[in-house]
């Protein structure tokens, strides 16, 4: 018998310890490849914190290139690819494009795959006097103007949010894939998560800024959990409505450039926060 287990962090199902994917043999097992781009590797690292979990799903597939785990790297093409980092240097953008075309599937991860990342401030500067203050020789720097997203240049198939990931996601989707099912990954705000863990909300109760009525789900509401309001991590989550927020945020007496601060951050370049964050620097 299969036994389902209740993701406590975003509140997804998935299977056990000890059980099969259907029609899966060692001889069929899909190819699986994790590329880095630029990132801290906090996302990869979230998938070795799978730990249990992992080894349930690596019996179903060839884990072939993961730099971060494994000596063993075997070329592609790839039934899977997942991807970390984001995309900020010419060689980059080339690089992606090789992976796209070596991936039957592609699987970004994280805040920097899915929206640039924390780097992704730089796009608001001009990024030649950043590399003229930090390198000596700033000659020898290639990098672009912008840090993107992996979805900015080549096709992406799923995206998991978040700074990091939840790594009950990522087992969900590559599950859902080997099933030939649509991975069951929520979409819907942190405030859903607050009201089942019973939270008092925060911004109600205390009047403390909260991004939770416009973020994705996926972290189990950890800040406020704690009497803090939620700093955006998994990004924007399905339909936001970040404009009647920041209405909010004014009533409570933030100013223009708080509010501007409290859309920058993990996620700052995903499309409603930085549009959101646009208008008030105005």
């Amino acid at each position: 018998m299969v036994l389902f287990s209740r993701c406590p962090m975003c509140n997804i199902f998935w299977k056990g310890r000890n059980y099969k994917l259907a029609g899966m043999t060692k001889a069929k097992r899909p190819k699986v490849a994790v590329f880095k781009f630029a990132s801290c590797d906090g996302c990869q690292l979230s998938i070795l914190d799978a730990e249990d979990e992992l080894l349930d799903i690596a019996g179903a597939i060839d884990i072939a290139f993961f730099p971060e785990a494994t000596r063993r790297m075997l070329r592609g093409p790839y039934d899977i690819g997942i991807v970390e980092g984001s995309i900020t240097t010419p060689h980059d953008v080339e690089r992606i494009r090789d992976v796209r075309k070596s991936c039957a599937t592609l699987i970004t991860i994280g805040a920097c795959a899915t929206a640039g990342g924390i780097q992704a401030l730089r796009n608001w500067k001009d990024i030649k006097n950043f590399v003229h203050i930090v390198y000596t020789s700033p000659e020898y720097i290639s990098t672009l103007d912008r840090s993107m997203p992996v979805g900015s240049f080549v096709h992406v198939d799923y995206e998991l949010r978040g700074c990091s990931i939840n790594k009950y996601q990522l087992i969900e989707t590559i599950s859902g894939l080997l099933n030939n099912r649509r991975p069951n990954v929520p979409t819907h705000s942190v405030c859903i998560t607050c009201k089942m863990n019973n939270n008092v909300c925060v911004m109600v109760a205390h009047g403390t800024p909260c991004l939770g009525p416009v973020t994705q789900t996926g972290c189990g509401a950890i800040c406020p959990s704690y009497n803090r309001g939620c700093y955006g991590c998994y990004g924007p989550m399905e339909s936001p409505n970040p404009s009647s927020l920041s209405e909010r945020f004014n009533q409570l007496g933030e100013t223009r450039h708080d509010i501007v601060l409290a859309f920058r951050s993990f996620n700052a370049y995903a499309e409603a926060f930085r549009r959101e964050s646009d208008n008030y620097e105005k």
